[in-house]
């Protein structure tokens, strides 16, 4: 018969220093991990623009909040910038995935439209190359995207999105809506995808809002129900400063509860040209 095991007796002493040492490797956790969430933060905030581009009866603003909960942090953007020829461009953006490594792939994601966009003047084109680009990088993230290239001479809008979320627009006349253009697929999904450009001209005074899903969309909360509160925010303030809509807009964020990056970007335009939306 094999005798049994006397059982160890565990002292006070010996909880204490294990409890320390689980404290020590819990702190140490925590703080490494508290470092990724800062760095995360300063990726943010070093790549999104100071200051976005306007011209004569085009004004414009944007708002970033980060995610509520530091871990989810990383990958919305906005973006606006002058073209060689004159046009100005803006993009908004969500880079799928958080944290340090999505903050990275987001600043090459916006260089990468930039670049792309000093020597293509189509927005379908342009996704379409930095599309390529990215999936030569061999990276497992995507990123979702709308692009807009503006034409102060003739009061042209053109329009792609890489499966991103709807802009709302709104006129001073009353008139207002949700896009329905044509996208395609995220960037850095699909090699050789094309991106359908949609054409507008602004015969009207109004806003345009760009949106990331963090803005209308949270835990419980339908991104329908969000976008009819955006909607609703820029029906009424149509033709307004551009940074008092997008304050009311973040208002929305707010409510949702959103649980990922949120950021929007306004455009408050002046009337020209006699084509409709």
């Amino acid at each position: 018969m094999t005798p049994r095991r006397t059982p160890r007796s565990v002292s006070a002493d010996d909880l204490l220093a294990t409890l320390g040492r689980l404290t020590e490797r819990a702190r140490a956790g925590a703080e490494l991990q508290q470092a990724r969430v800062e760095l995360a933060e300063a990726l943010q905030r070093e790549m999104l623009p100071s200051s976005l581009p306007a011209v004569p009866g085009l004004r414009t603003a944007a708002r970033y909040a980060p995610a509520r909960h530091g871990l989810d942090i990383g990958g919305d953007w906005y973006d606006g910038f002058r073209l060689p020829e004159g046009s100005l461009a803006f993009s908004i953006g969500d880079v799928q995935g958080h944290d340090v490594e999505a903050a990275a792939f987001m600043g090459q994601v916006r260089v990468g439209l930039r670049a792309v966009s000093t020597v293509i003047v189509d927005p379908g084109e342009v996704l379409s190359r930095a599309n390529d680009v990215l999936l030569s990088m061999d990276c497992e993230l995507f990123a979702t995207c709308t692009l807009l290239r503006f034409d102060p001479e003739t009061w042209e809008l053109e329009s792609a999105r890489a499966g991103h979320v709807p802009s709302v627009w709104a006129t001073v006349d009353g008139r207002y809506g949700v896009t329905d253009d044509e996208g395609g697929m995220p960037l850095g999904v699909q090699a050789g995808e094309g991106y359908a450009v949609t054409r507008r001209k602004l015969d009207q005074a109004g806003s345009i809002a760009l949106l990331t899903d963090g803005v209308v969309e949270g835990p419980s909360f339908p991104i329908d129900v969000g976008l009819a509160r955006v909607v609703r925010v820029v029906r009424e303030t149509a033709g307004a400063d551009p940074d008092e809509i997008a304050a009311e807009i973040m208002k929305v964020a707010d409510s949702t509860g959103h649980a990922d990056d949120a950021a929007v970007l306004v455009l408050s335009h002046d009337a020209a040209g006699p084509a409709p939306w």
